[in-house]
């Protein structure tokens, strides 16, 4: 055990000194300031804004929406919607947006150890098509994902939409310090509770399935957005997949996939942030 901590370890082309090294790169260390934060300000958002909330979109306890919705109730229905994967500690961002005639949609899955990473993904996909059928005069939708949810967003974006029978129109997605290639996680704790096999990673990795892509639209922008003082490891993978899903964009007439470095922020301020209203990413929409 001591001997493989200590070799060098190739994922992805890419060489990291050990395992433990590879563990560091993938375990932000201030994962209890990101939890205070968003779940303050998601009661808070919840306790003063218009909202329906634990709306099922399937069958499972986990399969629940809390949706944030525009002060004007007769735009509501025809407003872009915003959808944010994590529904517990995501309400935070919804103001800001909110203000602009932004309906936020804030979507529960079940995470690790209950979910399976399949369930996860395939959860995610139904919500999004849960929300085109039942709220059909919206405007567009917007993805927004951050690390582990910025990778189920990625994956919405592969979706062959024909097997859920709708077809959305994704104007955007906003993927925040993200996982694209999911192979090096096996090699760390994370997947302790994933339990993924090869097979699984390479299925549920957003890098691996761009060609089979089917465009929900003609047009959609892609930002793939990670922090300044991310490790090298995220920038890697956002890189990695930023030059991936661009020639496949050149191939889809309307795609656009840009790349953005967020100074002065962390893998977890840099998604915090979204709950003010002159921050970048809160701007940015297409």
């Amino acid at each position: 055990r001591n001997l493989a901590v200590l070799a060098p370890l190739c994922v992805s082309g890419f060489v990291v000194c050990s395992l433990q090294e590879l563990e560091k790169q993938y375990a932000p260390s201030r994962v209890c300031g990101l939890s205070f934060i968003s779940l303050t300000g998601t009661r808070r958002a919840q306790a003063t804004m218009q909202t329906l909330l634990h709306v099922p979109y399937g069958g499972n306890d986990g399969e629940k929406l809390d949706i944030y919705l525009p002060r004007d109730p007769s735009g509501a229905c025809d407003s872009p919607v915003f959808l944010f994967s994590s529904k517990e500690v995501s309400g935070f961002i919804a103001p800001p947006l909110v203000t602009q005639g932004i309906a936020v949609v804030a979507v529960g899955y079940d995470v690790a150890p209950k979910g399976h990473l399949d369930v996860m993904v395939a959860q995610v996909r139904r919500s999004v098509a849960f929300i085109v059928q039942q709220y059909s005069k919206i405007s567009g939708v917007y993805l927004c994902g951050h690390s582990a949810g910025a990778h189920l967003a990625a994956m919405v974006l592969s979706t062959d939409w024909e097997e859920y029978g709708v077809t959305p129109d994704i104007k955007g997605a906003f993927l925040v310090s993200g996982v694209y290639d999911l192979e090096p996680i096996m090699h760390t704790s994370v997947n302790n509770l994933l339990h993924m096999s090869r097979e699984v990673a390479w299925r549920n990795s957003p890098i691996l399935g761009v060609t089979a892509a089917t465009p929900a639209r003609k047009a959609c922008e892609v930002l793939i957005a990670v922090a300044q003082h991310d490790s090298p490891e995220f920038h890697r993978q956002s890189q990695e997949y930023f030059q991936v899903l661009l020639p496949a964009a050149l191939r889809s007439a309307g795609w656009r996939v840009s790349r953005l470095d967020i100074a002065d922020t962390d893998h977890f301020d840099v998604i915090e942030k979204l709950s003010q209203g002159g921050y970048i990413l809160t701007q940015v929409r297409g």
